[in-house]
């Protein structure tokens, strides 16, 4: 079978390459940068993906000097959309008003599917009893049209499961809008605040249900973001993170959520990292941090490799089938075939199968023996065999594991004649990856995944670095 191998002619290639090889065992698998429409000294959250560019929270001064404060003193919350001017660069952010702008908190939010309806989060109470500065005013779930203007909320009304008892907020809903997330510390919980959803039946929202114990702790769980794949992503404080507030996602398999994944630094760090949304892909995505001291938005891009065109495995065969043609047309006739195949092994019949131990240079022979006369005929037929192994990476990797199983892999048994290899670089086709020679690997969900090992070698003359890539399908049932 023909390989293709891709070479690839780049300086750029060259300085990745020098730090690659010079960096730990597991690269990150994710760049982070500051976006530039941040204020500091003061709060920017929970990014939203729109069409034109990111819609965000922030307490900043809506203008001039004086901030704009809410009945107990603090700085409210507003919504702000900052258009894209091109890929990388935002224009300057634009508040989008409403009724509630100059009173109460606008925000989180979130888009229905129409692009027009906007579930957001703001105070509950809004007649005298809120202006007691001492007054304790929990959150809620407001829904609002965008108008036509694109920077005013309209039709406000209160989401129904509201209370003025309890925190109710930071919503998020499906692609399909059948499903409600948000966070609420409403009482029969798991922990301090806990992540619910609603279904959308028979237009209108059904009553809240608990996500259960694997998703919830004891401890907060909150901004959760429902990703068009079914990823859950959200933040939480539970033991075992990386700081203080982590994002995790889980996925629904067979009805049931998945034990909560925690993402790897730099996206997680010592601080506190939440809101996270992510284009369809899952390539790029945003998400807030207070690493350096306030609130801020970053930009997140997975810097994992992963091929659009790859070669499937193959299996050297070594196997073949041997027939005398007459044999087969007048098989009345009274005689033995016998086959000699040149690696000291021998078969009789006018059809017969034999495999070689591996590659070489075979000479088969068919001698034939009349039976009645008993005259032989040696070397009826030759045929001169030159079997060699596919060129190709070789993935050394059992075909069907457990979850939960610690498996080796190896590129040992790679074929490529003349190159001298730099880097074996494994991606494991769950956003995660290795380099290495022989890696090890731990798949925590069932399914079918499907790993990529790319070879590059070292620069040869005139910067050439060759790469080619080969993928094998691994399957992980769920751990008995």
């Amino acid at each position: 079978m023909a390989r293709r191998l891709l070479y690839i002619i780049t300086s750029i290639l060259i300085v990745l390459f020098v730090s690659l090889q010079t960096s730990a065992q597991q690269p990150a698998v994710y760049q982070v940068k500051r976006m530039s429409f941040n204020w500091n000294g003061f709060s920017n959250i929970s990014p939203v993906i729109v069409k034109d560019g990111i819609m965000f929270c922030s307490n900043r001064r809506l203008s001039g000097f004086k901030d704009i404060t809410g009945y107990d003193g603090r700085r409210l919350y507003n919504i702000y959309l900052a258009e894209k001017k091109d890929t990388s660069e935002f224009r300057k952010p634009r508040v989008l008003k409403s009724d509630r702008s100059n009173k109460f908190n606008n925000g989180p939010l979130c888009f229905a599917p129409d692009g027009k309806t906007v579930y957001f989060t703001s105070e509950v109470e809004t007649g005298k009893i809120a202006e007691n500065k001492n007054f304790k005013n929990h959150s809620g779930i407001f829904i609002a049209d965008l108008a036509d203007n694109g920077t005013d909320l309209i039709s406000i009304r209160p989401f129904k499961y509201n209370n003025p008892q309890y925190e109710v907020g930071q919503p998020s809903i499906s692609k399909d809008g059948k499903y409600l997330f948000f966070a609420s510390d409403m009482p029969g919980g798991q922990g301090g605040s806990d992540l619910y959803y609603c279904e959308f039946i028979n237009g209108d929202w059904a009553q809240p249900l608990n996500l259960g114990p694997k998703v919830n702790s004891s401890g907060i769980e909150n901004y959760p973001y429902i990703h068009p794949s079914g990823k859950l992503y959200f933040a939480s404080n539970r033991p075992g993170g990386i700081g203080k507030l982590d994002v995790y996602f889980t996925s629904l398999y067979n009805g049931s959520w998945e034990d909560p994944f925690l993402l790897p630094e730099p996206i997680n760090s010592t601080s506190d990292d939440f809101a996270l949304v992510a284009e369809p892909n899952l390539q790029t995505g945003y998400f807030t941090s207070n690493r350096r001291r306030d609130d801020q938005i970053y930009e997140f891009a997975s810097t994992i490799i992963r091929k659009a065109s790859c070669d499937t495995l193959a299996e050297n065969n070594y196997c073949y089938r041997f027939f005398e043609e007459n044999a087969i047309k007048y098989d009345t006739m009274p005689f033995r075939y016998e086959w000699k195949f040149g690696d000291g092994t021998n078969a009789t019949g006018p059809v017969v199968e034999h495999c070689f131990r591996g590659p070489g240079t075979y000479i088969v022979q068919l001698d034939v023996v009349n039976l009645i006369t008993k005259k032989v005929t040696y070397n009826e037929k030759t045929q001169t065999l030159v079997l060699t192994e596919i060129e190709q990476p070789y993935i050394s990797a059992p075909d069907r594991i457990s979850s939960n199983q610690k498996i080796n892999l190896s590129a040992d048994s790679t074929n490529l004649p003349g190159w001298k290899i730099a880097q074996y670089y494994w991606n494991f086709g769950d956003e995660t990856i290795a380099v290495g020679k022989e890696v090890e690997k731990i798949y925590l969900k069932p399914g079918i995944y499907n790993i990529q090992l790319i070879v590059s070698t070292e620069p040869e003359s005139g910067g050439l670095v060759r790469e080619a890539c080969i993928s094998k399908n691994i399957i992980v049932i769920r751990q008995p």
